[in-house]
């Protein structure tokens, strides 16, 4: 819980810290024209309505208020590949000032659009792993932001979750496996299940249809299940909880999103 309240702090401080950059930028724009912010969320409206409401209060204790001195575009990925592509290049075509977003297949597709305007992300998984920057010190580009530290905590997950369930000798790991910090959690948490001495089954998603018969596939191959943090599965959880209850496996989550939604 107190790594999700950092997040959300972090993420606070992060994008008001690029907002009070925004006056110099503002000054060089067409008479009668905001500045604007072009926000992709990773999921939908309702599920991201946390983020948003701290994003939004941080803007105007800043002085920053959508629709009188600043223009706030939001569009809603619903954990979708092909969405982030889509609204990457609507940003460009808008010519948003800066882009803000969360998660390593947002960044890349607004980093594949535009390598001119700032792209401010909230979190994102290895950010040096997955190429979004150069190091952690000296991001460059014109993208920066925030790592969530996902690989340092696969191991301590798993920990935690053989606590749970104390006989565990099969565990399921699932995992989007078209998204790269996902891949790199999945390596990371499959060489922390071997030195628990656990064996692996990973039923690989790649869109929402893929769910429900992966854990079909599990039934009777699992002990407990690991679910890599990623914007398919968040925008999932429900179903994810539901799916997992319905075969009694106990899970562990990447966040406390989850647990909230029922998990």
């Amino acid at each position: 819980m107190q790594f999700d309240q950092l997040k959300r702090r972090e993420f606070i401080t992060l994008l008001g810290g690029a907002a009070a950059a925004w006056p110099l930028a503002a000054r060089a724009q067409q008479p009668g024209k905001l500045p604007t912010i072009g926000f992709m969320g990773q999921t939908t409206r309702s599920a991201a309505g946390e983020w948003t409401a701290a994003f939004v209060q941080r803007l105007r204790e800043l002085g920053w208020i959508d629709g009188r001195n600043l223009a706030i575009e939001y569009r809603w990925g619903e954990g979708r590949d092909e969405r982030f592509a889509q609204i990457a290049a609507e940003f460009v075509r808008l010519n948003v000032d800066i882009i803000v977003t969360s998660g390593t297949p947002q960044v890349l597709a607004v980093k594949q659009a535009t390598s001119v305007i700032p792209i401010v992300f909230a979190t994102a998984g290895d950010p040096v792993g997955t190429g979004l920057v150069l190091s952690l010190a000296r991001p460059g580009g014109n993208v920066t932001g925030l790592s969530n530290q996902n690989l340092d905590l696969a191991g301590k997950r798993l920990e935690l979750l053989r606590e749970v369930v104390p006989n565990l000798r099969r565990l399921a790991i699932i995992a989007n496996v078209d998204n790269p910090a996902v891949v790199l959690d999945l390596g990371e948490a499959q060489a922390a299940a071997q030195m628990l001495g656990l064996e692996v089954v990973i039923p690989e998603i790649r869109r929402a249809e893929d769910i429900a018969p992966a854990f079909k596939a599990l039934e009777g191959r699992a002990q407990a299940l690991y679910v890599t943090p990623d914007a398919l599965v968040i925008t999932n959880r429900a179903r994810i909880q539901t799916l997992a209850m319905g075969v009694r496996l106990p899970t562990m989550y990447g966040s406390r999103d989850y647990v909230e939604a029922g998990g």
